[in-house]
């Protein structure tokens, strides 16, 4: 059975849904929606979609689901109102940069009853979900501690950071729900770090470019989050999880997984160099997963709660930045 979608945003993270979405059987990209016509028909050539208005989309009758990639001071607004047109919704992180917009999105989509799925691709990550089946089976016991570092290439265009929140509601948010999720358990505290490093200009705009975060639980499990703007040998992203019976990590990947070995040393070829090249595999199965659970009728694998509780988490480290203290979650999720 055909699911047809319509991409809302066709930048730079709505050019890889649309290709995950040609290239998914049972998939079809129907529309494309964007203001600048370029960019729309540029994918339109691409894939041979139509494109369209929202108003357009939102009345169409041959459109089942919409990828929502617009700017971040737009998702709530569109996953109301293709809710309540009665639409499966999958939109990018975050839903809103308010906690209180959240909220009252999330009400919506509970009161039309609707279909919402919020993009943290991480989660379907192979090498992570091999991490966390280790987990589920009990292979290294009961998760004490988790340790996540995520490091960027290079920082990201100034117009971007001023438009993105900030690291922690941009960047973090991500291993924020990776932690919850390897934890297997809500967090209780957090206690967080923020310096300007790697650029100057990063903190006259307002936001750090490197962080370290402690997330504790009630039962005591932790998480250290590393995060930075600058890892000049590429994209980093690793997690390790110790248990009472032992350890499991996800390493980086390489672009090529090989190893040379001569007089000179051992040396491998660098790591993947972006996040659309890395967690390619990764977009292909949360869509893959988006469209399995429309159909289904099952719930979705990542949902607006999920979304609620990481943008909480970036509050809470952002006060605990802000006031020099250990924060608890219970002020920004009473």
């Amino acid at each position: 059975m055909e699911m047809s979608f319509a991409v809302l945003g066709a930048g730079r993270i709505g050019q890889v849904h649309a290709e995950v979405i040609a290239a998914t059987p049972g998939a079809r990209l129907a529309a494309v929606a964007d203001p600048i016509a370029a960019a729309a028909q540029r994918l339109s050539d691409a894939y041979g979609s139509d494109i369209r208005s929202i108003d357009e989309i939102e009345a169409a009758d041959d459109i089942e689901a919409v990828i929502i990639c617009t700017p971040t001071n737009t998702h709530a607004d569109l996953i109301e109102r293709f809710c309540r047109a009665g639409k499966a919704v999958f939109c990018e992180k975050p839903v809103d940069l308010s906690l209180e917009r959240v909220k009252t999105c999330l009400g919506v989509v509970k009161e039309t009853d609707g279909k919402l799925m919020v993009g943290f691709n991480r989660r379907f990550d192979p090498d992570f979900n091999a991490l966390r089946a280790a987990i589920d089976q009990g292979r290294i016991g009961a998760v004490e501690m988790v340790t996540i570092t995520s490091r960027d290439p290079g920082p990201p265009p100034y117009d971007y950071i001023k438009s993105s929140g900030g690291i922690l509601r941009d960047m973090t948010i991500h291993d924020f729900d990776v932690a919850r999720w390897m934890l297997g358990e809500e967090v209780q505290t957090v206690m967080a770090a923020g310096s300007v490093l790697v650029d100057p200009n990063i903190g006259k705009l307002g936001d750090f470019d490197s962080v370290n975060i402690v997330l504790r639980t009630p039962s005591g499990k932790q998480c250290t989050i590393t995060n930075s703007r600058r890892a000049s040998y590429g994209y980093d992203q690793r997690i390790e999880v110790h248990g009472s019976d032992g350890s499991a990590a996800a390493r980086n990947t390489h672009e090529a997984n090989i190893e040379i070995a001569g007089s000179a040393g051992y040396h491998r070829p660098p790591l993947l160099n972006f996040f659309m090249t890395r967690y390619k595999a990764a977009y292909a199965a949360e869509i893959a997963a988006f469209i399995e659970a429309v159909q289904s009728g099952g719930p979705m694998p990542t949902t607006g709660h999920d979304g609620l509780m990481a943008l909480a988490l970036a509050e809470a480290a952002l006060a605990s930045i802000g006031d020099e203290r250990v924060v608890n979650m219970s002020e920004f999720l009473d």
